[in-house]
């Protein structure tokens, strides 16, 4: 019991509530794609050219825990709707337990947030929680010019005012990898909606490492997001992200602390897929 419940308290890394956030000015960094992070464009999409990630974006992870799999995680970003002056993208995330861990504690969590592809404000957000006995739906309708979000949880609907500029668990992810100069010492705050709630959320630059693993050997930066809410999928702590400093911003590692030891969920499919337009 003692094993399963702290393992998994884990588990539910909510991806960083997901860690990251809003539209300000975005920085893309002039290197070349480091050695097995590849990078095309074929113009496929016709979307705009400043984001470092468009629909047909892909990535797997393998969550580890004191060297036991103990589960997997899959980021993808799809088409939205299309319209003469605006668009949008889908940026769904999932995380499942591994075989060995559902027989004891099963997971399965999935979160979509529908965001504007100009402004990365988000649309609205579906989470659906599944761990263990435990079963919590999500579902949040925001009205940025009204400074409102209409928050259903479990079939209980409030509406509740937001900060402007507010973005939710997921998408404050694709927002920081667009928005935060990779440089160590540079932070960037912003709000986040998540449970009927709004926080502050800070991430921070903490260094440029140079990182191996299954995408090759890529120059990193060390991002620390201060977490005053549970992730999406790792639900305690503070989160460090290792970004690729090319135009991309891949993000290949994530890491949280626990009571033992460490979650770390690691890059190990798509980092050759994906596109910069």
């Amino acid at each position: 019991m003692t094993f399963h419940v702290s393992f998994l308290s884990a588990l539910r890394f909510r991806f960083v509530s997901a860690l990251l956030i809003l539209p300000v000015s975005f920085f893309l960094s002039e290197s070349p794609l480091p050695a097995g992070v590849a990078g095309s464009a074929d113009g496929a999409t016709g979307l705009a050219p400043k984001h470092p990630f468009v629909p047909g974006e892909r990535f797997s992870y393998e969550i580890s825990w004191l060297g036991i799999t103990a589960g997997t995680a899959v980021m993808e970003v799809t088409d939205g709707e299309r319209r003469a002056d605006q668009s949008t993208v889908r940026l769904v995330t999932s995380a499942t337990s591994s075989p060995f861990v559902t027989k004891f504690y099963p997971v399965h969590n999935r979160v979509e947030s529908t965001v504007d592809f100009d402004t990365l404000q988000p649309r609205r957000m579906v989470f659906q929680r599944r761990e263990g006995k435990r079963k919590n739906d999500f579902d949040y309708t925001f009205h940025h010019a009204e400074g409102t979000v209409t928050a259903v949880k479990d079939g209980v609907t409030d509406t509740l005012p937001i900060p402007a500029g507010t973005q939710d668990a997921i998408s404050c992810l694709y927002y920081t990898r667009e928005s935060l100069l990779l440089q160590p010492g540079v932070s960037l705050t912003m709000n986040v909606h998540h449970d009927k709630k709004n926080y502050k959320l800070e991430v921070r630059v903490e260094a440029i490492e140079t990182l191996e693993g299954p995408w090759g050997k890529a120059e990193t930066a060390r991002v620390l997001a201060i977490m005053p809410f549970q992730g999406i999928f790792l639900n305690q702590g503070n989160v460090r992200v290792w970004f690729t400093t090319d135009e991309r911003r891949v993000p290949v590692r994530m890491k949280a602390k626990v009571i033992i030891g460490s979650i770390v969920a690691d890059l190990v499919d798509g980092f050759r897929t994906g596109v910069v337009r």
